[in-house]
């Protein structure tokens, strides 16, 4: 009676207003008020006025939300198991009698659910198959907690395993969790809010990583949870306790034993079991660029870049995947590294899904990447299945262009110019020297100086006063009687310090 007394419990509190408004009606209670009201009142009712019609109302308004669940909740719970708080048991002693128990109510193992295969892991054995997440209340944050045991031939397996890393064994025991989903494989999934606490101690969950696209939320990377360090290595009971937020989606957790790789393992079986020959790659190539009569566009050539599109290094292992169109590779080395870290399993160059099961190393570019220099960007394909380098392409280029850029004259800054103006520097322009250092044409003396070029050497020193004055005095200069084989100076007094050689 106690136990169908706290199932009964449990379901008024998974509810809605309207399950709940008719429950109240069906046994002549007030309807109205707020949902806590109406769930408070209901489990009174069930509390206080308990009877088989009561259960069998609350039974009817359960499977008529939940229909899957009908067939669950005729199966009887055994007396012995706490029905407050009842743990999913992998035992051998649990799964021997058909049933597991989570939150309370019983159900079965989702074994129709199926997780994906994940290239870093190889399952060894199925501790916990996939199993559902039942949400205990109306809470947002959810508990659910399931038991395994370790055998002493696992429990022995793991404390022999070596070390991938410090602290990190190869063998390990990995917590996943998914969508519940019959149709197809699923992939992992982490509900939100989620913790996990192994034992009584909160393990590591993978965080968030921050997003570089402004208005992008960051998102988790839903990988294994590796709860091994928590574990009783020995055949004492183990507890796993789920925290996860409720919010619509269904979830089943399952728990494996499974030998964890590096990528430097991955990249080992990559070498060993997925290699194209390069003599399988040229007839890609010809059959890529052969003659199509329907078409309008002839392909004599494809151009293939040596520079990885991960990190914008040289290629060093060249691999693509084999259901992309393009031959254009990226780096297996650092492809593998990436999705270590990041499992995203993405063509860097197409965006395409790039399964590790479909990586294979272009057989003919790694002979190219040994024949060509570091200097060598990028190559071209050719319709027979050759190539050549584009390199001295870009060199011929680049002599055109330097060969066809026009010659400019040089100037000699050291001509003097038309108006009769000389550059400082220059000390050949003029001959000839005055007694008082005026600089001057042959027959000339003191006045003016006229250089070579015949024009007029100005004293730009010269103030308005003195123009005038030399003004006045012109025509009665002693130079007037020479004014007719000389030309004609412009006005102002030309005297120069004998050290210089031209005046501005």
């Amino acid at each position: 009676m106690a136990a169908e007394l706290v199932e009964a419990m449990n379901m008024v509190k998974s509810f809605r207003v309207s399950d709940l408004q008719t429950l109240l009606a069906s046994m002549g209670r007030s309807k109205s008020g707020l949902k806590q009201d109406l769930v408070g009142r209901a489990l009174r009712l069930v509390q206080t006025e308990y009877s088989p019609e009561l259960l069998k109302n609350v039974r009817q308004l359960y499977e008529s939300r939940f229909p899957k669940t009908s067939g669950w909740l005729a199966a009887r719970r055994p007396e012995a198991v706490p029905v407050t708080y009842s743990p999913l048991s992998s035992s051998p002693t649990a799964t021997s009698q058909g049933t597991d128990y989570l939150n309370g109510i019983s159900k079965p193992p989702a074994a129709e659910v199926k997780l994906v295969p994940l290239p870093f892991y190889q399952t060894l054995e199925t501790l916990l198959p996939p199993t559902e997440l039942i949400a205990q209340n109306n809470e947002k944050l959810q508990d659910s907690q399931c038991i395994f045991e370790l055998t002493p031939t696992q429990a022995d397996q793991i404390r022999k395993a070596s070390d991938l890393r410090p602290g990190i064994r190869s063998i390990q025991v990995v917590l996943r969790i998914c969508y519940t989903d019959s149709i197809g494989v699923q992939e992992d999934q982490y509900p939100p809010n989620i913790a996990v606490k192994v034992n009584q101690s909160y393990c590591h969950v993978p965080g968030y990583y921050p997003s570089n696209k402004p208005g992008v939320e960051p998102r988790r990377p839903c990988r294994p949870v590796n709860i091994t360090p928590w574990l009783h290595l020995s055949t004492v009971t183990n507890r796993v306790t789920i925290t996860w937020g409720n919010f619509g989606k269904r979830y089943s957790v399952a728990v494996y034993l499974v030998r964890a790789f590096t990528a430097s393992d991955l990249f080992s079986q990559l070498k060993l079991c997925s290699v194209e020959s390069a003599e399988r790659c040229r007839e890609r190539i010809q059959d890529k660029l052969r003659f199509d009569p329907d078409s309008e566009i002839a392909t004599t050539g494809l151009r293939v870049s040596l520079i990885c599109p991960l990190v914008k290094m040289r290629l060093g292992v060249p691999c693509r995947v084999l259901t992309c169109a393009h031959l254009q590779c990226f780096d297996a080395v650092f492809f593998l590294q990436m999705n270590e870290k990041k499992p995203t399993w993405t063509c860097p160059v197409c965006d395409k899904p790039a399964p590790f099961e479909l990586l294979t190393i272009d057989g003919l570019l790694s002979e190219i990447l040994k024949e060509t220099s570091e200097e060598t960007e990028e190559i071209e394909y050719l319709t027979d299945g050759s190539w050549r380098p584009i390199r001295y392409e870009k060199e011929r280029d680049r002599d055109r262009e330097s060969s066809n850029t026009p010659d400019y004259p040089d100037v000699d800054i050291c001509i003097p110019e038309a108006n009769g103006h000389s550059p400082a520097h220059s000390s050949t322009s003029l001959t000839g020297k005055s007694g008082n250092g005026s600089v001057g044409a042959p027959g000339v003396t003191g006045g003016a100086a006229v250089p070579l070029g015949g024009g007029a050497v100005v004293d730009l020193t010269l103030d308005s006063s003195s123009e005038e004055e030399v003004g006045g005095a012109g025509g009665e200069s002693e130079d007037t009687e020479d004014s007719d084989d000389s030309p004609n100076p412009k006005r102002g007094r030309y005297n120069y310090d004998k050290d210089l050689v031209t005046a501005y």
